[in-house]
């Protein structure tokens, strides 16, 4: 079978829409993919601003936020389309949406972008709400990517996503294991505003600074590190709980970013240790894809690299497009999947009572 999907991405770090147009392949259960197109549309200052402050909305302002930006998310789509001349060749359309409510305690997700909206607006049929199903069985919602991973690259041992959040999945052939590491480009970028700078720019105020020992404690202590998984983080926990102790300790911005940097490299090391204590040696070592905005921060890899050195861990970073792209990819395949009526998320994954078939569907298309 041949599915035809554009996957539709916001991270935390606010960098803007990831968009992925991808041809699936289904053979026997085997699956194959063709990128047929990215993007990345950047937020403006507007929509930053406007997303950035949802949390805090009364609940009739973030109501109609919700379907505004599902309505500007479908715009994007139709440019996209018309740009590289796809009309009438996307079949689905699965957005992730933009999360700004994560609290699986309270069994409650939320991600703005209302599917219908998107739906109505570009006359394709869409899947959303791809995490709602996991946590109301019990499951932390997060990561959802792992079944992409399990069935597109399983050639990898690990894989870690330096988004807003960094997260991890272990390939373990007995139980696939994923969690939510730390906050990383978020804070980070939080950081780099400091100086008027959207980004940490490769990381070269980072490389710059000196590690500050008390601020590295302070941080490597906080209580999340210490819980076992599942378990998954609010965008919260970077911008309420990290970014104001960094901030509060008042420290250069240069030896804020290097201590910050450390403390990620200090986080996957660990995260990265445990996981490799419940698999068989490897002579040659395992192997970890990384992908995600923090690829391409080549002082973060370089501190990362030498962390991961002592464990046999070899460091892979694929073609910029999947480095960019790859939760876009993954999230319109598990569109597909929702559409084919099988489980996308997996409960070894999110501590969920059993797997399921998570995302709501809006017929964008008239019968």
């Amino acid at each position: 079978m041949v599915y035809r999907a554009i996957g539709l991405m916001s991270g935390s770090s606010l960098d803007g829409l990831d968009i992925a147009f991808v041809e699936f392949r289904e053979n026997a259960g085997s699956w194959s993919y063709e990128i047929k197109a990215t993007d990345c549309l950047p937020y403006g200052n507007e929509w930053i601003e406007k997303l950035s402050y949802a949390p805090s909305m009364k609940a009739s302002d973030y109501h109609l936020l919700h379907t505004d930006y599902g309505h500007y998310i479908g715009q994007l789509v139709n440019g996209f389309i018309e740009k590289n001349s796809f009309q009438y060749q996307v079949q689905l359309i699965a957005s992730h949406g933009h999360t700004t409510f994560h609290m699986p305690s309270g069994r409650m997700t939320a991600q703005l972008g209302d599917g219908a909206s998107i739906a109505a607006t570009t006359g394709i049929n869409v899947i959303s709400d791809l995490r709602a199903m996991d946590i109301a069985l019990g499951g932390q919602g997060a990561p959802i990517v792992p079944i992409g991973e399990k069935l597109l690259f399983s050639e990898y041992d690990f894989f870690l996503n330096l988004g807003g959040i960094a997260n991890i999945s272990c390939n373990n052939p007995s139980k696939y294991i994923a969690f939510d590491i730390c906050p990383a480009n978020r804070v980070l970028n939080m950081l780099a505003a400091g100086a008027g700078k959207r980004f940490g720019e490769n990381g070269e105020m980072a490389a710059k600074g000196t590690i500050q020992p008390e601020l590295l404690h302070i941080l490597n202590t906080l209580e999340y590190y210490q819980q076992p998984w599942p378990k998954s983080l609010s965008n919260d926990f970077g911008t309420q709980v990290v970014y104001p102790l960094i901030k509060n300790a008042a420290f250069q911005l240069s030896d804020s970013l290097r201590t910050y940097v450390e403390h990620v490299c200090v986080q996957i090391h660990n995260s990265m240790q445990g996981l490799l204590t419940g698999l068989a040696n490897n002579a040659s070592g395992h192997r970890l894809l990384i992908t995600g905005g923090g690829a391409h921060n080549s002082f973060l890899i370089e501190r990362l690299k030498s962390h991961l050195q002592p464990l046999s861990v070899n460091v892979h970073i694929p073609a910029k497009e999947l480095v960019d792209f790859k939760e876009a990819i993954i999230m319109a395949l598990i569109g597909v999947l929702r559409w084919r009526e099988e489980n996308n998320v997996l409960a070894t994954v999110t501590g969920a009572t059993r797997n399921s078939i998570g995302g709501a569907v809006w017929m964008g298309q008239e019968a």
